[in-house]
């Protein structure tokens, strides 16, 4: 009897400490686009204090002007865009980071990628000839041209909880709206911007659409009619690249002086996550909660697994 105590005793030890297995941990990726159509350009990888930069990936590994990651955490991928002239979207194991294919090609200046509510894959052109939305299943299959007109130099792009889309265009200073089928429907956003990048609904306020202003350095909130409201943040420089931790804080990338900012959810400053120094021009922040599971949770597991038949 003692002997099936101790064993149990035992298994509740492992069972305790193999919780790990079941863990997430956050790390933050970072899109460096350098000198933009000139080199270095990098993919960082930092832990969930902004500290401990990896490089992932370089020029050397064929990333061009590198502008968007998105991972597809059931295949273990991780999509890159480089905004060149071979307007690639490169396909790389998102574990290892070892180049698997390209995901797509001929795109003509991919920037921005998101994923819809219909799970295919949203893609924006900088290009000022052929730059409507493109669609994209998650197998790199090619779907269709959705928005009928084109947005130039877009590279922005969010939905309203109607499922309409916007998208904004740095170089127009411009956000245009997309009913749910792709017609356009229209400048919602028209005057008042100056190189408006990322856009995103705002939770904490229903309707309100925010947007980084990069040419003035300011965060700029827009009602559900279009209509300015505030400037949420000024002083930025360049602000570009955005994501959301768990708890609602915010990291917005600033070009500028290379710095990504981290700010509470209504924007009251914390720090810099990432100081300046490192990175040249951050245009693209990734938040991702990632598995933790190594060779030690394998092996507790099959000791778990040993124990438990040995016991019973």
């Amino acid at each position: 009897m003692k002997t099936l105590y101790s064993k149990i005793i035992i298994l509740l030890c492992i069972i305790i400490s193999s919780s790990s297995l079941f863990s997430q941990t956050i790390s933050v990726y970072v899109s460096d686009a350098g000198g933009f159509n000139n080199p270095p350009w990098f993919i960082y990888k930092f832990d969930e204090n902004g500290e401990n930069p990896q490089v992932l990936l370089d020029e050397d590994d064929g990333i061009i002007w590198p502008e968007d990651i998105l991972f597809l955490e059931d295949q273990n991928v991780a999509l890159v865009t480089s905004l060149s002239t071979a307007g690639i979207i490169g396909k790389y194991n998102a574990t290892t980071w070892e180049f698997i294919e390209n995901f797509a090609e001929g795109i003509a200046g991919p920037t921005r990628m998101k994923i819809g509510y219909d799970n295919l894959i949203y893609v924006l052109q900088w290009s000022n000839t052929n730059n409507k939305v493109l669609r994209y299943q998650q197998d790199g299959t090619f779907v269709d041209e959705f928005t009928s007109v084109g947005v130039p130099q877009s590279i922005g792009l969010d939905w309203d909880a109607n499922g309409n889309l916007y998208v904004s265009s740095y170089g127009g200073s411009t956000i245009r709206k997309f009913d749910t089928d792709g017609n356009d429907l229209g400048l919602f956003i028209s005057s008042g911007l100056a190189g408006p990048t990322n856009i995103w609904f705002d939770k904490n306020q229903t309707g309100d659409l925010i947007v980084l202003n990069w040419n003035n350095g300011t965060v700029k909130r827009f009602d559900s009619d279009g209509n300015f409201v505030v400037d949420i943040l000024t002083g930025l420089s360049q602000p570009e690249g955005v994501d959301f931790f768990p708890n609602g804080d915010i990291l917005i990338g600033n070009g500028g002086d290379g710095a990504v900012k981290r700010y509470d959810n209504t924007f009251n400053f914390i720090e810099n996550f990432i100081e300046p120094g490192l990175l040249i021009t951050p245009n693209a922040v990734v938040i991702r909660e990632e598995p933790i599971a190594s060779v030690n949770d394998y092996n507790e597991q099959n000791i778990i697994s040993e124990t438990i038949g040995s016991t019973f």
